[in-house]
């Protein structure tokens, strides 16, 4: 009877173990689903506007699936010509909010009309939050709406990119815009930095207007201009000259006739080795797809071949690519409680899930008016990538102190 007994305990023990053990797996799991248990809005231009912002929704949706299967990320797109469609932005973008399980939004490129969506969010939805990426509203208006913003750092790379042509050999840059980029308060800022910047350093600055692409000669005619004035540029101001351009639909046609008639481009508004790059050179990166390291190789070894080594340049990882998945999985990793959604080392390390073996740096925004730090704005910028040549080591140059100040 005793054996019997014993027996019988040994079994009961065994069984209760097994069961204790199989409720906390189950407890795991079901902690786990719980933490996931949320739908993430994306919104990005359409691949004619901004490619690399939506190919990085895709990323998202490849990881984490789509709404419409039963997945997490809602992506949405708003009109090419934003500009004129105003309230049809700004409905898709609000129009996430009628989900219930919509627990976070994010527009990369955040263009106007975000701010006014983001309020309409709010009103229906306090717990949405509203992450702005790339925002072509001034910072006081975007960040008064936002729960965050994050920008390409545009103080810094005023300086940054100047310094780097320098470096480089160029006694000339060209800064190419219009007059509605102009009235950005972050890029006329930027433009004035990069003035100043080649004062100091004794290189001449030039402004060049260009059509805008949303205006009426769209952006067919907005790149024909480009292929038409940069012969003639490069000649007026000589073989050692940086252009620059601050709207993507120029990139393509800036670099395909700098790699003909010579001149330096430094790195795109918003750089990527997909940013003009493929068009320009006639190369096909649809079996590198997704993967910029290959995608850059590919790209530096063209250019490399074509005789532009030491011209032309990038940020190895794509900001538009990176923002958007970035931001995504920084949304992601706040609402499981991974992160704190204003610790700029934690938008560090979603960004660079995605950049490899590229460093960033970056800096809460200072207003030039008042020297105060904006507390849900964050500037962020990525080493300049040179083909044949490498690194430039940006990340880690000291910026002076009165560039902050250049307005």
């Amino acid at each position: 009877m005793k054996k019997i007994f014993a027996l019988l305990l040994v079994c009961t023990m065994v069984t209760f173990g097994l069961f204790a053990n199989g409720t906390k797996e189950v407890a795991a799991e079901s902690t786990t689903m719980e933490k996931n248990d949320f739908h993430i809005g994306v919104v990005t231009g359409t691949v004619s506007q901004s490619e690399d912002d939506l190919r990085g929704a895709e990323a998202l949706i490849a990881e984490y699936g789509s709404v419409e299967d039963g997945g997490m990320i809602q992506h949405v797109t708003y009109p090419d010509n934003f500009m004129d469609e105003a309230e049809t932005t700004i409905s898709v973008i609000s129009g996430l909010a009628d989900d219930p399980m919509i627990k976070a939004i994010i527009v990369n490129q955040s263009i106007p009309g975000t701010t006014e969506a983001f309020r309409r969010v709010k009103d229906k939805r306090p717990d949405v939050l509203c992450i702005a990426g790339e925002s072509h509203e001034d910072p006081g208006v975007i960040s008064s709406a936002a729960d965050l913003v994050v920008n390409n750092d545009f103080v810094s790379r005023g300086y940054l990119i100047i310094h780097t042509a320098y470096e480089l050999g160029c006694d000339t840059f060209v800064h190419i815009s219009f007059p509605r980029h102009m009235s950005y308060e972050t890029l006329s800022r930027r433009a004035a930095i990069m003035e100043e910047t080649c004062n100091d350093l004794g290189m001449k600055f030039v402004f060049e207007t260009a059509p805008d692409p949303t205006s009426d000669v769209g952006v067919a005619g907005a790149q024909q201009y480009i292929l038409e004035k940069v012969p003639a540029w490069v000649e007026k101001y000589g073989q050692n000259t940086a252009f620059f351009c601050t709207n993507d639909a120029h990139t393509e046609p800036l670099l395909k006739q700098l790699m003909q008639y010579g001149g330096y481009f430094i790195e795109a508004d918003l750089p990527s080795p997909l940013m003009g790059y493929p068009g320009a050179l006639g190369i096909d990166l649809s079996e590198e797809s997704g993967n910029f390291p290959a995608i850059l190789k590919k790209v530096e070894s063209t250019i490399v071949e074509d005789g532009g080594a030491g011209r032309f340049g990038t940020w190895a990882y794509s900001y538009g690519y990176t923002t958007t998945a970035g931001l995504g999985q920084h949304a992601i990793n706040v609402l499981n409680g991974d992160s704190e959604l204003l610790k700029l080392s934690d938008i560090m390390r979603a960004y660079s899930k995605y950049t490899g073996d590229a460093k960033w740096n970056g800096a809460f925004y200072t207003d030039s008016n008042t020297g105060i730090k904006t507390k849900n704005l964050v500037l962020i910028y990525q080493d300049t990538y040179i083909m044949g040549k490498g690194y430039m080591g940006t990340p880690e140059l000291e910026i002076p102190e009165k560039y902050y100040t250049v307005k």
